[in-house]
């Protein structure tokens, strides 16, 4: 367990945590590997571990109960923290920033408390797909110091419904 886990769960009186932490799909598609990604500071995981998703639908969703952190003013990423103190970062496909929110839709605000499925942005596939470098969507934990164990799925995943990876704090 990280130290800054255990600082932050001590502090609010949080028991400790047995099992691992079930992240699930924030978008429907195939997983590929974080590596993939057509971007340096995923592919390296500077930013943090985790998979990318080749997305279908129209819907990212939260892929953790927890509170949204900071919604990009450009509708395509986003970040949210767990009550345990897991924090991720979704962000939909690679050169979406320059689209300044073309072809996103926000559904939810920062702060907000949200449950594991609950929708957070919309997206038009075909408009991005015509427009960006790559819809690859990496779901990355931002706090990989306070990870013990990651577990990563592979395959095909429904957005709110299937585990991506889990994890042990």
């Amino acid at each position: 367990m990280g130290f800054l886990s255990r600082i932050r769960r001590l502090i609010s009186g949080q028991p400790q945590l047995t099992g691992g932490i079930a992240i699930l799909a924030p978008v429907s598609g195939e997983i590929v590997a974080i590596e993939k990604v057509p971007d340096v500071v995923f592919a390296e995981k500077i930013v943090g571990d985790g998979i990318a998703i080749d997305p279908k639908g129209e819907f990212i969703v939260a892929p953790i109960d927890g509170t949204i952190g900071k919604i990009f003013e450009t509708n395509h990423a986003f970040s949210i923290e767990s009550p345990q103190g897991l924090e991720l970062f979704v962000h939909f496909g690679v050169g979406t920033v320059e689209l300044r929110g073309n072809g996103f839709k926000r559904l939810a605000e920062e702060g907000q408390q949200v449950k594991a499925g609950q929708p957070i942005l919309s997206f038009d596939l075909a408009f991005l797909r015509d427009n960006v470098e790559s819809l690859l969507t990496p779901v990355v934990l931002a706090n990989m110091e306070d990870i013990t164990k990651l577990e990563k799925a592979q395959g095909s995943v429904i957005a709110g419904k299937d585990v991506i990876f889990t994890v042990q704090m």
